[in-house]
């Protein structure tokens, strides 16, 4: 009886296992209301993904007026370069700590991981330049190949010439 246990607990395993393949994970939606639309945006309409102190967030849809919106009474900064533009649709999102005046700025967390040294950059062009060696002196070998393989056919066909073609 031990044999027929053992298969029914594989089938029971194998079943688990195509059941978590076929759960797709869901794509991330904004929360109802606050995904900015084509009229809002030509009006200048963001949307405010606002972090509070206690690990809260929170979203708001505000409108840009001369650089500047207004949050909970407070006139903050929102430059060009502290608007992301996400997803397909380009949605324009400004991610805003509450206990700051200025949004958070992509170029200013690049330019500080610099001076830092905790930018992966340099990492990332050294392992491109590895991949780049690597598929060369493949094509290196390929090359080689084709050259020998066409010097072999050339002989089959001078030696056909020469014997006078095996007739």
């Amino acid at each position: 009886m031990g044999l027929i246990d053992d298969v029914k607990y594989l089938k029971d395993k194998f079943e688990e296992e195509e059941n978590k393949k076929d759960k797709k994970t869901k794509k991330w939606r904004y929360p109802f209301g606050k995904k900015v639309g084509k009229a809002q945006r030509k009006k200048n309409y963001v949307t405010i993904l606002r972090l509070n102190e206690n690990s809260k967030a929170k979203f708001l849809k505000v409108r840009i007026d001369e650089q500047t919106f207004i949050d909970e009474g407070v006139p903050r900064l929102a430059a060009a370069g502290h608007v992301f533009q996400e997803g397909r649709k380009n949605n324009p999102l400004i991610i805003l700590p509450s206990w700051s005046v200025e949004p958070f700025s992509a170029m200013d967390s690049f330019k500080q991981s610099l001076e830092d040294g905790t930018n992966i950059v340099g990492f990332q062009l050294l392992m491109n330049k590895m991949k780049l060696e690597a598929m060369g002196a493949k094509k290196a070998m390929g090359g080689m190949l084709k050259w020998i393989a066409g010097a072999v056919v050339l002989g089959i066909i001078a030696y056909a010439f020469i014997t006078g073609g095996g007739a």
